[in-house]
């Protein structure tokens, strides 16, 4: 499982998954919401690409691609906009982020790529109906009020009976009222409230310390860079970090996702490519093709001067 998480809060709440994530956004900037939403639509493109494979050949199963964001009315209500006028926050059709939500939403789960959300005051201006909606499950701790358990579990809910509104900050934690498709739920009834361990930061750092020593070495990308011209054979060495070889496959959703303009359409033939020009290239390891850190390292070594690099724009 790969998780590519934004934090728009920047406390240090998800400051464990350094290691784990291969992308870890955190601070409440215009910049980090810029940088969370070009992340989502790295989801967009790896889960169109797993839509092709899918067409053609339908048996194919996907490692599932998860990708959150805390605090997400940070982003939705940003008022950022890009070169072209196009705003990144919003609830409109013109919202570079809320279409990139939308997007994962409609089509992410049958190929394995899945969006969660987070936020503390659910209202229609932080998380739009249209996206509240298009999330399969949905979940609520403690709320203030009625109106707000309404925008985060929908009317049927509540309707139903679901109210967290009545649970009590502090005292019910860990305590999730739950509507979803994804949780088996009593017959007639539309929500069920489900009690789980409360775990702080201590015990987080625990379980993903665990979850970091069963795993190769996970190379976390903290700043999503946004350049004009990039130093590809650098960039490969960056996303492959401390592993001693990783597939072409997985450097080539690592590239994506460190820049989607630049590396968002790379096929196996431009990894070669570069590599090639610097007198490496991908190596089989078990019948897949993997590229060796130690071979990147040469090459870059090796290079004479920087007008020697390999430059994507």
């Amino acid at each position: 499982m790969e998780f590519r998480i934004a934090d728009l809060k920047g406390a240090g709440d998800w400051a464990m998954f350094e290691g784990l994530a291969t992308v870890l956004i955190q601070g409440p900037t215009d910049e980090h919401v810029i940088e969370a939403t070009e992340m989502i639509e790295g989801l967009v493109a790896e889960m169109e690409r797993r839509m092709e494979q899918r067409r053609l050949d339908p048996s194919i199963v996907f490692p599932p691609l998860i990708g959150l964001v805390d605090e997400a009315q940070v982003a939705f209500m940003c008022p950022a906009v890009d070169d072209d006028k196009k705003p990144y926050g919003g609830s409109k059709a013109t919202s570079r982020y809320f279409m990139a939500v939308r997007k994962v939403h409609n089509q992410g789960r049958v190929v394995n790529v899945l969006m969660w959300e987070g936020t503390q005051d659910p209202t229609d201006q932080n998380l739009p109906k249209l996206v509240r909606e298009g999330a399969h499950t949905r979940a609520s701790l403690a709320l203030g009020t009625e109106s707000q358990a309404r925008m985060a579990l929908g009317d049927k809910a509540v309707d139903g009976g679901a109210a967290p509104n009545l649970l009590r900050p502090g005292l019910d934690k860990g305590t999730l009222v739950v509507a979803s498709d994804g949780i088996a739920i009593p017959a007639g009834q539309a929500s069920i409230t489900v009690r789980t361990h409360f775990i702080d930061d201590d015990g987080a750092t625990a379980i993903t310390d665990r979850a970091k020593a069963m795993r190769d070495g996970i190379t976390t990308l903290t700043l999503i860079e946004r350049s004009e011209q990039r130093d590809a054979l650098a960039d490969i060495a960056h996303v492959i970090g401390d592993a001693s070889r990783l597939l072409t496959l997985d450097i080539l959703k690592r590239l994506a996702a460190l820049n989607e303009d630049a590396y968002g359409a790379w096929t196996f033939g431009d990894l070669k490519r570069v590599l090639e020009a610097e007198g490496e290239e991908p190596k089989k390891s078990n019948r897949r093709m993997v590229v060796h850190r130690d071979h990147v390292l040469r090459a870059l070594a090796n290079r004479d001067d920087e007008s020697s690099a390999s430059v994507v724009g």
